[in-house]
C-alpha cells in the first residue's frame, strides 16, 4: 500500500473516528483505524462493534492495499504534519511510514484481517431526510436517554413512523420523557427501532453545522445506516421492546402555566445553584399571575426568585429536579413561551413550547 493525500482531507476524515474507537482495549484492534486503498479510492474505517464510521477521501494511490494503525496516534501525527501533503506507505511486518516534508514517522500496525467487517448495505433502499430536522430531533430527545445499563431498552431513542406519515422519536429514563414528531418522509420501518445513544451522539456530531441538504437513512436487520456526503455511519440497533410510553403521557392536566422561556431558564439556573448537588431539587409555588422558584440546602443556604407568568389555576406547589427542566429548556431554541400543564404535586407534568405542537416533555415531580 502506498498513497499521497492532502493533510486537510486526511485530518477531516480521521476526525470522525476519534469518538468511536474503543479505548478500553477489550479488543486491541478496536483502538485502530482501518486504511484501505483500492482502485484510486482511500477509505478509513473505525468501529467499536456497536457504532462504526467509514470515510472516503481523495488521493493519489500508487499501490492498493490495506493496513490498520492506532486511530489516536495517526490523528495526532496528521494534525501536526508540517506540509499540506502526506505520503503513507505500508512497510514489512505491518509497520506504516508517514512522510510529510522533512518529517518521517514509523508506527506499528496490526493485521488488517483481525479488523471487524463493515456492514454491507449495497442495494438497500435508503431514504433521504433533511439533515437539519434530523439533528433537531436527536438534540431534543437524546438528553432523556437512560444511563442505567441494566435497563438496556431505555439506553437509546425509540424511532417509529406514525399513522399520519410522520417520524416520531421518544426517549425516557423513567423520570422524564421527551417526544418529537416531524414530517421528514418515510424511513421504511415496519416497526419501531431503538437507536443507541452513542450512535446518535456521533450522528449529531456528523450533522453539526449542516443547515441545508439531505442525508440518507436506511435500516437492515439489526443495523441502521446514515450517509452524509463521503461519510457513512452505522449503528447496531438495541434489541428488546421499548415501553408503552403512551401510558405515561398525562391526558388531563387542567392547570396551565405559560412562562417566558428564557426568563424561566435563567431563573432555574440561578436558584439551582443552592440546591442539592445530587438531586437538584427546587420548589415551584404557582399562584395566579406568578410563580415562586426556591431551593433550600442546609449545608449551603437558600435561594428564591419570583417571576410573572400567565396562570389562572388554583394555588399549587410542586417539586422538580431543576436539571431536568434546564435540560429541556436549553434545547428548545431561545425565545418564545413554554406551557407547563399541571395536575397536582404527585402527578407528572407536561411541558411544551407554545409554537410547536410536535414536541412534548413529561417530567415527574419530586418530593422535597
Amino acid at each position: 500500500m502506498e498513497f499521497r493525500a492532502k493533510r486537510g482531507d486526511f485530518l477531516a476524515t480521521l476526525y470522525w473516528s476519534q469518538g468511536i474507537v474503543e479505548r478500553r482495549n477489550t479488543m486491541p484492534i478496536l483502538a485502530n483505524v482501518l486504511i484501505e486503498s483500492h482502485g484510486g479510492q482511500i477509505h478509513l474505517t473505525a468501529t467499536d462493534l456497536e457504532v462504526g464510521i467509514r470515510g472516503r477521501l481523495e488521493g493519489e494511490v500508487a499501490r492498493d492495499g490495506v493496513v490498520t494503525v492506532s486511530a489516536k496516534k495517526l490523528y495526532e501525527i496528521v494534525r501536526e504534519a508540517p506540509e499540506e501533503t502526506l505520503q503513507l506507505r505500508r512497510l514489512e511486518n505491518e509497520w506504516v511510514e508517514i512522510k510529510s516534508g522533512k518529517s518521517v514517522f514509523k508506527i506499528v500496525g496490526m493485521d488488517a484481517r483481525e479488523f471487524p467487517e463493515f456492514p454491507k448495505f449495497e442495494g438497500e433502499k435508503l431514504s433521504s431526510v433533511p439533515a437539519k430536522v434530523l439533528r433537531e430531533m436527536i438534540e431534543r430527545t437524546i438528553f432523556s436517554v437512560s444511563s442505567d445499563e441494566t435497563r438496556y431498552n431505555l439506553n437509546g431513542v425509540f424511532v417509529e413512523e406514525t399513522t399520519d406519515g410522520k417520524v416520531r422519536m421518544v426517549a425516557t429514563d423513567g423520570h422524564r420523557l421527551a417526544m418529537i414528531e416531524r414530517g421528514i418522509g418515510a424511513l421504511g420501518l415496519s416497526k419501531g427501532v431503538i437507536l443507541p445513544r452513542k450512535g446518535l451522539a456521533e450522528l449529531r456530531k456528523l450533522l453539526e453545522g449542516v443547515e441545508e441538504g439531505l442525508v440518507s437513512v436506511g435500516f437492515k436487520e439489526n443495523m441502521g445506516l446514515v450517509v452524509r456526503e463521503n461519510v457513512e455511519l452505522f449503528m447496531r440497533l438495541i434489541e428488546g421492546d421499548f415501553p408503552d410510553y403512551g401510558k405515561v403521557i398525562p391526558k388531563e392536566n387542567p392547570q396551565l402555566a405559560r412562562l417566558e422561556q428564557d426568563e424561566f431558564l435563567h431563573a432555574l439556573r440561578r436558584v439551582s445553584i443552592l440546591s442539592s448537588e445530587r438531586y437538584k431539587g427546587i420548589k415551584m409555588d404557582f399562584k395566579e399571575g406568578k410563580v415562586s422558584i426556591s431551593a433550600s440546602n442546609p449545608d449551603l443556604g437558600e435561594a428564591v426568585e419570583e417571576i410573572e407568568i400567565d396562570y389562572q389555576g388554583k394555588a399549587l406547589t410542586v417539586g422538580f429536579n431543576a436539571r431536568y427542566l434546564i435540560d429541556v429548556l436549553s434545547v428548545l431554541g431561545s425565545g418564545g413561551e413554554v406551557g407547563v400543564a399541571l395536575k397536582d404535586d404527585v402527578s407528572p407534568s407536561v411541558l411544551r413550547k407554545s409554537d410547536d405542537d410536535g414536541y412534548l416533555y413529561v417530567i415527574m415531580p419530586m418530593r422535597l
